[in-house]
């Protein structure tokens, strides 16, 4: 890290000036005012990165941070607990994240869409013979990526954070105050990465702003093994406004159960009646199940409107990368987690030099930016179009029925980019659209506009 300063911090600490005149210097020892059992913080001359969240983003980050020569803290405050989520990853990640075969549960190949009329299509028809979607237990992928993390180098603190105190100059350190082993720690630090999740305290201490959220929920149920064979390899959606108002549902299968869930943002109140729904739903196919376990988070809907500001930046669900229409977020999470990771190993020099506000501009939110806007906005057009109404719904499982739809939402899906068509069956597909939502009785001027828009993305 470059030559810089340290002025006085004043609380916790009292009178405390730290000068930081070269790289070579010793590391030093600063001791806390006791007022309840207190540890230390070691000040060193190599850039010092704290990661605030043990998730898919955070542990990315954390990893990459380790691996390119910086001194890496990664926090987490209860890495036993397990988010609740689908669970559901694409192909692509597998190589690009080096997952192990042995941590997937399940390799859907077949996925049924249920529409409020109880219309079903059968949607996979066009995937190839190596080509799956992912199933996998949260608790199992995250434990993993933690400790990738910390085999490279990361020195993970099972922590609650408590608060975040920011620096008093443009060189002074970021205060990190927090409680592990019912001892009260501080450390003082010169990057924050937040990955805390939707709910995220370093969002708060940057006043990163505010964004709408939805709310999750799911119950895991173990289901006798006739019931379960029906799952082996296949993953149902529902749409309909009983089991939402303007999400899906779904049953997504598991090592030895089954996730029943389903989302809202903005019913959150009846989040257990459209729970009930989905049960009763599916009742045929879980008769006899047993919960045994039921989980609720809040899940962002939109970007933040800040990401960066200082030296903090944002990744996964504190920035809100989750996608509409799909809901997707682990691969976002651990994508953003990276190339934040990878923007401050290169602006620093491997830990070398300070890094400054511009630098997480440049390196990680225009790129990121760049390669997921588009994504991101195509999406969320997509669920105002066909999630807002009944007749939306059906459309949408109508149209998912043709298999020009279902191969270009599977290339985009597993493979992380909006993948390019054929212009003639694109037109096709435009009029199928049309055909379907006139049949459904929901075309309206707004609703044309959203579609002009997403049919513009497209091209």
């Amino acid at each position: 890290m470059a030559a810089h300063k340290v002025t006085p911090v004043q609380h916790p600490f009292q009178n405390l000036t730290q000068s930081l005149k070269s790289k070579t210097f010793q590391p030093q020892t600063i001791k806390c005012i006791p007022a309840v059992r207190t540890s230390t913080i070691i000040i060193s001359s190599k850039l010092r990165v704290a990661v605030i969240g043990g998730g898919p983003a955070g542990s990315s980050a954390a990893e990459v941070l380790a691996s390119g020569g910086i001194e890496t803290y990664l926090f987490e405050r209860n890495p036993e607990a397990a988010k609740p989520c689908g669970g559901a990853i694409p192909l692509c990640m597998l190589d690009e994240f080096s997952i192990p075969s042995h941590l997937i549960d399940r390799k859907v190949t077949q996925m049924k869409i249920i529409s409020p009329s109880n219309l079903t299509v059968d949607f996979g028809k066009t995937l190839k013979p190596h080509e799956f979607i992912s199933m996998l237990r949260r608790e199992v992928l995250d434990n993993f990526l933690r400790l990738r993390a910390k085999e490279r180098g990361a020195t993970l603190i099972k922590a609650l954070v408590t608060n975040i105190e920011l620096p008093i100059s443009e060189k002074s350190p970021y205060m990190i105050h927090y409680i592990s082993n019912n001892t009260h720690s501080s450390l003082a630090v010169d990057v924050i990465v937040g990955a805390d999740g939707a709910n995220s305290k370093v969002a708060k201490s940057i006043k990163a702003g505010d964004y709408t959220c939805a709310i999750a929920f799911q119950e895991r149920i173990k289901l006798p093994e006739d019931k379960m064979k029906y799952y082996e390899n296949l993953a149902e959606m529902y749409v309909g406004d009983d089991v939402s108002p303007d999400f899906y549902a779904w049953v997504f299968p598991k090592c030895d159960h089954v996730a029943v869930g389903t989302g809202t943002v903005c019913s959150k109140q009846n989040i257990k009646q459209f729970q009930r729904a989905i049960r009763n739903r599916v009742k045929p196919k879980i008769h006899g199940g047993e919960i045994i376990k039921v989980e609720a988070h809040p899940i962002p809907e939109h970007p933040r409107p800040t990401r960066v500001r200082g030296r903090v930046a944002l990744v996964g669900d504190a920035a809100g990368y989750v996608t509409k229409c799909s809901g997707e977020g682990i691969y976002f999470a651990a994508k953003s987690g990276r190339m934040c990771g990878e923007a401050i190993v290169r602006a620093s020099e491997n830990g070398e030099k300070t890094i400054v506000e511009a630098d997480l501009r440049r390196e990680y939110l225009r790129k990121w930016d760049d390669e997921y806007f588009c994504t991101f906005k195509f999406l969320d057009i997509l669920q105002r179009v066909f999630y807002g109404s009944n007749g939306g719904r059906e459309a949408l499982v109508e149209l998912c029925g043709k298999e020009y739809v279902q191969r270009m939402t599977f290339e985009s899906y597993l493979y992380k980019k909006l993948a390019k068509g054929n212009p003639l069956e694109d037109v096709k597909m435009a009029m199928d659209t049309v055909g379907s939502l006139i049949r459904c009785n929901i075309v309206g001027r707004e609703m044309m506009d959203s579609f002009d828009k997403t049919m513009t993305l497209r091209m």
